[in-house]
């Protein structure tokens, strides 16, 4: 077996034999060395499994115009062919969380163990993600914290393309990449609404080699979430038959309109070694995080990381790195360069003081070392008056920071400042407002009237 593909089980990698048992089919056309193939599978209701065997070189396509509904699954290796994935039409979720019952919430779309896989076609998933939002105890602090689904999750996957995809709309996460090597991702569109919860665009942990250009993050702040759902438009087109039906029957209907929104974005979070971020544009959103780091006293390790070209608009942080107290480990070698932002909050901030739990988190000494850390050409306007804060540890201080050309104004006319606590660095060449790294005195504050760099 070369792929495997399950609706109910959390992993199904191993090889088959048995005959796939009766009950109702799934629709499945490959494109297989230049033909076209349409097979019917059959789906067993109780198991949830179908199997796709591909020779030297395998091509699955979602054809264009038209909407699949795709139930939680499977994509497990190892392949023995490089296999591409074209989406060209749309891959839609589930509505209703009672689709997972019994499988892993966490998950949607799983690749696991795949090599030379790409995904690309131009198409859209769509995670139909209103109702997990409404339920989240994000927006409703009475519900209990659940957890929700990735929408496309990539585990030990090697020599990975995922490029010209729109992905919307996601339960939660809408990418992430966990101990993946070698991965470029190019011309991604990711959008949700702003005031969806934690719907974070690309996370990336435990990972190497990963490069992600010319892509757009974004959501939209004027939608609102309600139990009867977002005021977009996740399908324009309702099904003419109750989705249970669709999925026994496997429908085809008409592609609609996707999940739409208008100049947003969704944060990006990056756990990785040696990864690289290209020509990015997010906003508005959470902006470009690294973290968080060090929760529940763990170990976390990030060095090699490149974020080079990217607009900022409208977001809530700009470039940062975040962890928790009580954690350990290393964030070194980390460079953000060649990036504009436009009414930026925080637009640069390292805070080793992060916490995002129902109750406040008690201070501890131990912490994640924050070193040689570089912004470089960073312009633009600030939403905030603190346009630079850089918040460390007192038992582990920021080392090695270095800023170079940055040229931050108040979005207002107002002025801008800068926060340190235990920062140590140095900068280059006109930096406003003035780095303020930790001296004797522990921290300075400095602020800079905008009209001052009027003529830079």
């Amino acid at each position: 077996m070369d792929l495997t593909l399950s609706s109910s089980s959390p992993s199904l990698s191993q090889q088959e034999s048995d005959p796939v048992p009766k009950g109702s089919f799934l629709l499945v056309i490959l494109v297989l060395k230049e033909m076209v193939l349409a097979m019917i599978l059959r789906l067993s209701k109780k198991l949830g499994r179908w199997l796709v065997l591909t020779g030297t070189r395998t091509r699955i396509v979602i054809p264009a115009g038209y909407n699949f509904l795709v139930h939680p699954v499977d994509f497990g290796g190892p392949c023995k062919s490089k296999v591409t994935v074209d989406i060209s039409g749309t891959i839609v979720a589930p509505e209703d969380p009672a689709a997972w019952k019994g499988l892993n919430r966490r998950k949607w779309l799983y690749f696991h163990g795949v090599k030379h896989l790409t995904l690309e076609g131009g198409g859209t998933v769509n995670g139909m993600g209103w109702i997990w939002w409404a339920q989240s105890c994000k927006i409703n602090k009475t519900n209990p914290c659940r957890n929700a689904p990735t929408a496309i999750t990539f585990h030990k996957c090697k020599d990975l393309k995922v490029k010209n995809l729109k992905v919307v709309c996601g339960q939660k996460m809408h990418i992430a990449f966990t101990s993946c090597l070698r991965v470029m991702t190019l011309h991604l569109i990711v959008t949700s609404p702003a005031s969806s919860p934690n719907t974070d665009g690309v996370h990336i942990s435990a990972s190497h080699g990963v490069t992600i250009k010319d892509s757009v993050v974004r959501t939209d702040r004027q939608y609102a979430i309600t139990e009867k759902g977002p005021n977009l438009t996740c399908l324009e087109k309702k099904y003419n038959v109750p989705i249970a039906d669709m999925v026994e029957q496997n429908m085809m209907i008409p592609f609609p309109t996707p999940c739409r929104s208008n100049e947003a974005c969704e944060l990006v979070s990056a756990t990785p070694h040696e990864s690289k971020s290209e020509t990015l544009s997010a906003g508005p959103g959470h902006g470009i995080s690294i973290g968080s780091l060090g929760k529940s006293n763990s170990s976390s390790l990030v060095r090699d990381v490149m974020v080079d070209g990217a607009f900022l608009s409208n977001t809530d942080n700009g470039v940062r790195i975040k962890t928790w107290q009580g954690g350990s480990g290393n964030a070194t070698n980390i460079t953000f360069q060649n990036i504009f932002m436009e009414n930026v909050s925080n637009p640069i901030i390292i805070d080793q003081y992060y916490c995002d739990a129902q109750m406040p988190c008690a201070n501890q000494t131990s912490a994640v070392k924050v070193e040689n850390i570089f912004f470089r050409r960073i312009k633009g306007t600030s939403a905030t008056e603190e346009a630079i804060k850089f918040a460390c540890s007192d038992d582990f201080p920021c080392k090695g920071l270095y800023m170079e050309d940055v040229h931050l104004l108040s979005h207002t006319g107002g002025t801008t400042r800068s926060f340190c606590w235990q920062a140590y660095g140095s900068s280059r060449g006109l930096v406003h407002p003035s780095p303020c790294f930790s001296s004797s005195e522990g921290f300075i504050k400095e602020k800079v009237p905008s009209h001052f760099l009027q003529s830079f």
